[in-house]
């Protein structure tokens, strides 16, 4: 676009930059001028600005013969000499800051910044960023190596910080960056973003990314919120509240917002009206820490934006490109703005062709847990760090402890096991870096600094699932390599056994067709603990503890029941979009009596019952008087996932169903609960694993469109061994010739019957001979513990073609 030299020689308008013009201004702005020029039009709200040109900050070098004094400074520099690059990184920026800017430079930025206020006679608040022209590369983030100064008022103030943005080239941590990276002190240049302040002080802020951080997984838009301006989510100075949402049906329409978790947020940055700071932090009130920062219309629109601008960049690109985004609303008009998006750096770039899994062999004692950054485990001696003045201390393979970190800990954190901080989220400074660094990290544990001391012997392991822990003791540690690059796809289905959904989007890697078996119980009793009669009875409770316990848990929730729904529908989402479009067959809930009792509340629920193994479960609960609202609950939160968040690859099983009729009333339940088979192609399945279920197996298929043989308790029942007896445990085999007579039955009248057959017990992840057996007989699908996935594959791709006509 065309502009007047001679007027604007060193300063171009966001709308006539984009990201060709990185040389020129920068990653940072070269990206802000693309989206305001580009994404606009479509709906992306971005805040108005200029950019001051890398040109700019090499006239002011020469102007004030800096460059020969900087090389000077900085030749035969060794980063990992913390002190020396300390000495040499304050020279280096004391000699910028004590040179003033050419005149001609500094009258074009008032003149810009004069055109940008709309009131003169009323000093615009700008944020004024800096933008490297090595910055925000598809290889390098560059994230957080110069400064940004918020609040900015007025022309003096303006032409102070853009002086400071051109010294924080210089940081420690910048000069560090650049020497390990590779980069040229002299060929990267420095622009500067000058850009309208949105006045989320008053509202809330945040980042976001078109991936998932941890595992790479694409589908899904990770948004972490917190009040006030949003330099406290990216330093690590708050745990922040977190938003996961999928990205194939919010294109659809709908509202899959797959998690919420909300952080303590115990800090907000805001402006500092007096005195000589520009922002101040100030103590949030305990009940808003509590509730979450932005109501799920913002998470949607904000997620809906990630989509546009990943798509925007990938199509400019030409491959695909997951970004990583500042966003902020602002508190006086509601409206929410993007303030800044580059190209994601660590997952993005990351091409498999193994997988390496870390496991524990042991697990000692739990000394603290937070969010874990990465999928690794590290061990070693605990050094707990209170400020980057006795960074001097730390040593090679110790692990760093600490409140939180900032860019200017980068040149040491290289050195750690691991890292472990009281605050942040998995959008922090410190999970950041250690991403790249592929560094394990716990943040956010709160209390770590206070819980360990120095020399302590500890193992950190972000290894099983999204909470980190942190154990006493040096640990031992299991590395397996999982190579897929040549690993073809057998003719029976190889599905997952999935408990967690804090795994499923890392175990969704695992070549594989889907889940086989999802099991609510482990939603239930992680993540709502509460029996669901006390959440439906909650008004009638006269237990002060009861009550008292689920006021903690589901704190914010006038409606207790909901929070069962949210919880159960969000963990059974999380499974189903990590899989999707591939099914996704979740087993409605099979507790036995004394496993709900020992939900909270549930004692007052649950009979006792001498045998609860085949007493009152499964089947037999959904349409009993003593637990048919608890099961509207359920139906609920399914019918909220596959209609609400559109999974519609989500199929339904019951379990432990022993007759004919008990089927046809579990399915009028379910129809009465909005779940009806058929309706939204909506499949719904039947446990095989009561004799009933195979000697009929031809009038249950009248009744379900598939079963899914329970290897377990099908073995109990054949060999009549109650499974949870030590005393005749030696018995219980599903190899036995009469289980295995019974398997092939139900194989082969499945078949007869036109329905699928798969199994999702544990014998055959635990027995190759059994999984033969199974591919011999020809069923569908086998559905596997995560583990075994790829041993197991390779034997049955064997067993297949030994089948095969010579």
């Amino acid at each position: 676009m065309a502009y007047d030299t001679a007027e604007s020689r060193f300063i171009r308008r966001f709308d006539q930059i984009g990201i060709e013009d990185v040389p020129l201004v920068g990653g940072k702005n070269a990206s802000l001028g693309e989206m305001y020029r580009e994404l606009t039009p479509k709906g992306v709200r971005v805040p108005d600005g200029f950019a001051v040109t890398a040109e700019a900050y090499h006239h002011f070098l020469r102007e004030a013969g800096l460059e020969k004094q900087l090389r000077e400074i900085l030749g035969g520099l060794e980063t990992r000499d913390l002190d020396d690059l300390a000495r040499r990184g304050q020279r280096a920026r004391q000699a910028i800051l004590s040179a003033g800017l050419p005149g001609d430079l500094g009258r074009e930025i008032v003149a810009a910044y004069a055109r940008l206020s709309e009131d003169k006679s009323v000093p615009l608040d700008v944020a004024v960023r800096s933008s490297a022209t090595a910055e925000d590369l598809p290889d390098a983030s560059f994230a957080g190596q110069q400064e940004t100064y918020l609040n900015v008022q007025g022309t003096q103030a303006l032409l102070d910080a853009c002086r400071r943005c051109f010294a924080s080239l210089y940081t420690d941590r910048a000069i560090s960056y650049r020497t390990n990276k590779g980069f040229d002190h002299f060929t990267v240049g420095l622009s500067i973003g000058v850009q309208r302040m949105i006045r989320s002080d008053l509202a809330s802020s945040g980042v976001m990314f078109s991936l998932d951080t941890e595992t790479g997984f694409r589908d899904v838009v990770l948004i972490n919120a917190s009040y006030g301006l949003g330099e406290n989510i990216v330093q690590g100075s708050v745990n922040p509240d977190e938003y996961y949402v999928f990205k194939p049906t919010l294109r659809q329409g709908h509202r899959p917002i797959l998690q919420k978790r909300v952080g303590t947020k115990e800090f907000k940055l805001v402006y500092d009206q007096g005195g000589g700071r520009m922002t101040k932090n100030v103590p949030v009130p305990p009940e808003d820490r509590s509730r979450f920062a932005i109501g799920d219309d913002d998470v949607l629109a904000l997620a809906l934006w990630a989509c546009l601008i990943e798509d925007h960049y990938s199509a400019r690109r030409g491959r695909p490109t997951p970004m990583d985004i500042e966003w902020a609303k602002d508190g006086r008009t509601g409206e929410l703005f993007i303030v800044q998006a580059r190209p994601e750096t660590v997952q993005s770039l990351s091409r498999p062709e193994a997988f390496e899994v870390y496991s524990l062999k042991s697990r000692g004692p739990l000394l603290v847990s937070g969010r874990s950054v990465g999928e690794k485990i590290g061990r070693g001696p605990v050094r707990v760090v209170k400020s980057i003045h006795d960074l001097h201390e730390f040593r090679d393979g110790e692990v760093l402890v600490t409140d939180k970190t900032d860019p200017d800990w980068e040149p040491m954190m290289k050195k750690a096991a691991a890292i472990v901080t009281d605050r942040g989220g998995r959008t922090c400074h410190a999970a950041i870096v250690s991403r790249e660094l592929g560094l394990p990290a716990v943040v956010g544990t709160l209390r770590g600094t206070e819980l360990l001391h120095d020399g302590q012997a500890v193992t950190v392991s972000c290894a099983e699932g999204e909470t980190g822990f942190v154990y006493e003791g040096l640990l031992d540690i299991e590395v397996h390599r999982m190579d897929v690059r040549d690993l073809r796809r057998p003719q029976t289905k190889i599905m997952l056994n999935i408990a967690n959904p804090e795994e499923a989007f890392r175990q969704s890697f695992i070549p594989n067709d889907g889940v086989g078996l999802a099991r609510e119980e482990f939603i239930i009793s992680t993540y709502i603990k509460v029996h669901p009669m006390a959440l439906v009875d909650y008004e009638r409770l006269d237990d002060p503890a009861v009550r008292s316990e689920i006021d903690r848990l589901a704190a914010g929730y006038d409606d207790k029941a909901q929070f069962f729904v949210d919880k159960l529908a969000q963990g059974v989402a999380t499974i189903a979009a990590a899989f999707y479009p591939k099914d996704v067959i979740v087993r409605l809930s099979d507790f036995k009596t004394n496993e709900y009792a020992n939900l909270i509340g549930g004692a007052a629920y649950e009979p006792s019952e001498e045998n609860p193994m085949l007493g009152f479960r499964g089947a037999s609960r959904y349409y009993s008087p003593r637990y048919r609202a608890g099961f509207a609950l359920e139906c609920r939160a399914m019918k909220r996932v596959r209609e609400e968040m559109g999974l519609t690859n989500l199929k339904l099983m019951v379990p432990f169903c022993r007759t004919v009729d008990e089927g046809r009333l579990v399915l009028a339940e379910m129809a009465a609960n909005g779940l009806r088979r058929g309706e939204g192609g909506l499949e719904v399945y039947v446990m095989c694993e009561i004799p009933s279920n195979v000697i009929l197996a031809e009038q249950f298929a009248e009744v379900f469109d598939g079963f899914s043989i329970g290897s377990n308790d099908l073995t109990q029942l054949v060999l009549g061994v109650d499974r949870d007896s030590e005393i005749v445990a030696p018995i219980f085999n599903e190899r036995d010739p009469a289980v295995t007579a019974m398997i092939a039955d139900a194989i082969a009248r499945a078949k007869a019957a036109g329905r699928k057959i798969g199994i999702c017990g544990q014998a055959p992840s635990d027995y190759l001979e059994f999984a033969r057996f199974l591919v011999e007989r020809r069923i569908d699908s086998i559905s596997l513990n995560p583990d075994t996935v790829l041993r197991t594959t390779l034997s049955i791709l064997q067993f297949e073609a030994a089948l095969q006509p010579p």
